[in-house]
């Protein structure tokens, strides 16, 4: 057996996914190497033509994005966990905020902070306004560019994703996000073209990103004094320790290697951005956020609608930023809505959204301000005009702008450290999410996998480079963004259906049929109320009462043919009945001695008998589908069987209805 087939055969790729994605990007990339020209010029008149003619496509999806997320924030459906109902966040706030904007902003925001505002106010598109409105107009073109629109994009997908993948323990990849359209059609072909698709989009995003960053980062080096030029051979080596950085961080998981260098490199942004708002205009600075931040708000329906129809002489600056800004995100959603998602485990609905809507938007608006603002005051009062002069040179601007202040050498430095780190985070979490598509998110994948996409992207990107391809790479990104932009679409429709399922099934009610209670045990059941149960007493409830109901109940089930069995947990005292099942999930009643608290106020309270202590136990039920339980103290033995009977009854009707098999398929997830 050959190495090759010895490796696939022990990996955990999935083949239908793995070998056409790898085929497809091997093609693409040499064909943009070995006929670089012609790729470029090809593709880039079907990408004029889309976004010539097609550009309200982007508007509208983007447009659609934006306000299905508002709408769930404020909808009944915002507190909904991603997950369990019970399920809490594997990582801290701060930690899971790095991370997430280090994956979907970092390295972009070093490029770009200083470059695509002087670019706003020296394009000839708006050289008929005063000085002014161009320098106001630059600030509101990069805050839409880099704000709502771009984060909503990613929060589509790594909504519908975690969602999905969590709440129904369906796997990582985006086939889970058309379940409640294709149903079980996802785990055919349908779903492996769906995750093949991810799979090369991620690629080249990362790729590209990798290419052209290497640029800036050589540049940086240069003028500090590190290297003696931009030559291919500095790139090669530098391109060489970012990935080898990046697979040793990828290697070590996400909850030690990523986690840190990102939770480092948001400080180490956070000090850069604070020294330059300190040694730079200050004042000026913190006077135009919040002018920045009105004309944003003020102006905001206007920019998400506009497609400049009136206005052509701005068309070509549209298409030229706006649709392209607008198709690039798009084209990097899969990559960092998986990672988002990966990381977004326990977190509300609400609190996702909030958080990946409105705390990297806001830090991006800062940022911009600071470096943005500070290159368009400098291109306006410094007598030497260098930023002019140097305008097409994007890689060497941020360190223009520094050269004009204090320690220009040490702010250099961290520059360099911050694009290096950032490009870590990017191409490690890269790197987890592409092995996550290819494989159908396998739980364990071994170490080499990780080790060959880290290495393909480092030798693509090369190959790529030396041969003056990456430009047709990207552009070969943007144009897929055109059909991904309906499939995020289709994920918005999937996703509202699954939450109108979702809240349908955890708040329907019992039937009216199951409402009647008897008063005969009023004077048993006040004692019980007036009495704070210890740990042993909720024990000896559950063995003299709850027990027997069970034992009762599971041998009726039983004697009629219906598979019932009982488990026993002892510390803490833990019984359940499950009733088994061949084609739907099992039904599953449970009591656990279950601790809870008491207010000191109550403690306190003489006219409430047997409150001694802080702590009181209480015997609390629990179900399979993870519903929240409620305190039985008050039944007796026959209300025990009552209530298994009445959430029997419940389970067999939502059973019976065809739209809640998502819940309730079991089939599909022991396939999964």
């Amino acid at each position: 057996m050959s190495l090759g087939k010895h490796l696939f055969t022990k990996s955990t790729l999935n083949r239908g996914i793995a070998i056409p994605g790898l085929l497809f990007i091997l093609g693409v990339t040499l064909i943009s190497s070995f006929f670089p020209d012609l790729a470029s010029s090809m593709l880039g008149r079907i990408q004029d033509w889309i976004f010539t003619n097609l550009n309200w496509v982007y508007v509208w999806s983007v447009t659609i994005f934006v306000f299905f997320l508002f709408f769930l924030i404020v909808s009944k459906y915002g507190s909904i966990v991603l997950g369990d109902s019970d399920s809490k966040p594997e990582y801290s706030f701060f930690s899971w905020i790095s991370m997430l904007f280090a994956a979907g902003m970092g390295i972009g925001l070093m490029y770009f902070s200083v470059a695509e505002p002087v670019a706003h106010y020296a394009d000839t598109a708006f050289a008929g306004h005063s000085e002014i409105r161009r320098a106001k107009d630059a600030q509101l073109y990069t805050f839409f560019h880099w704000g709502v629109h771009a984060w909503a994009i990613y929060g589509v997908v790594g909504l519908a994703l975690a969602y999905f993948t969590y709440r129904y323990k369906l796997p990582l990849s985006l086939r889970s996000c058309f379940y409640p359209i294709l149903k079980n059609r996802i785990n055919g072909r349908a779903g492996d073209a769906i995750d093949t698709f991810a799979l090369c989009s991620t690629f080249f995003g990362i790729t590209t990103t990798l290419g052209f960053g290497v640029v800036q980062l050589n540049a940086g080096l240069v003028r500090i004094g590190l290297l003696a030029d931009n030559s291919f051979r500095y790139q090669i080596l530098l391109v060489i320790i970012i990935m080898a950085v990046s697979i040793l961080s990828a290697t070590s998981g996400v909850g030690k290697g990523i986690k840190f260098l990102s939770q480092f490199n948001i400080i180490a942004a956070i000090v850069l951005m604070l020294f330059v708002l300190i040694v730079g205009p200050t004042v000026f600075l913190l006077g135009s956020f919040s002018e920045g931040i009105g004309y944003y708000l003020n102006e905001f329906f206007s920019l998400t609608f506009d497609t400049h129809a009136y206005e052509p002489a701005t068309q070509p600056w549209f298409f030229r930023w706006t649709i392209l800004y607008w198709a690039w995100w798009i084209s990097w959603a899969p990559y960092v809505g998986l990672f988002i998602a990966q990381i977004s485990r326990g977190r509300t609905i609400r609190e996702f959204v909030g958080a990946v809507l409105i705390v990297p938007t806001v830090f991006n608006f800062m940022w911009m301000t600071v470096f943005g603002n500070t290159a368009t005051w400098l291109y306006r009062t410094s007598p030497d005009n260098q930023l002019g002069a140097m305008i097409n040179k994007v890689e060497d601007l941020l360190f223009v702008v520094l050269d004009y202040f204090p320690f220009s050498g040490i702010s250099s430095v961290l520059v360099i450290i911050v694009i290096f780190i950032f490009f870590v985070t990017s191409a490690d979490s890269g790197i987890l999410v592409m092995n996550s598509i290819a494989t159908n998110n396998a739980a364990k994948s071994p170490k080499w996998q990780l080790i060959f996409w880290g290495a393909l992207l480092g030798l693509m990107a090369l190959v790529l480079l030396n041969a003056g391809g990456l430009q047709s790479l990207q552009t070969m990104t943007l144009i897929t963004a055109l059909p991904f932009s309906i499939i995020m679409l289709l994920f918005c429709y999937s996703l509202f259906k699954g939450l109108a399922i979702d809240d349908y099934y955890y708040n329907r009610q019992f039937s009216p049929s199951t409402h009647s209670w008897s008063g005969d045990l009023w004077k048993e059941r006040l004692k019980r109320i007036l009495s704070f149960k210890t740990q042993e007493g909720v024990n000896h409830f559950m063995r003299e009462t709850v027990r027997p109901a069970f034992d009762e109940l599971a041998a009726e089930f039983n004697q009629r043919g219906i598979t019932a069995t009982i488990q026993d947990m002892e510390v803490p005292l833990d019984m359940s009945l499950t009733i088994k099942h061949e084609t739907i999930d099992d039904f599953t009643y449970g009591v656990r001695n279950e601790a809870k608290m008491i207010s000191d106020v109550l403690v306190n309270e003489d006219n409430v008998p047997g409150a001694a202590e802080n702590e009181t136990f209480i015997p609390k039920t629990y179900f399979g589908d993870k519903r929240q339980g409620y305190n039985v103290e008050y039944f007796t033995k026959n209300e025990i069987i009552a209530d298994i009977l009445k959430q029997y009854e419940r389970f067999l009707e939502l059973s019976s209805e065809e739209k809640n098999e998502i819940f309730l398929d079991v089939r599909l997830r022991r396939k999964l």
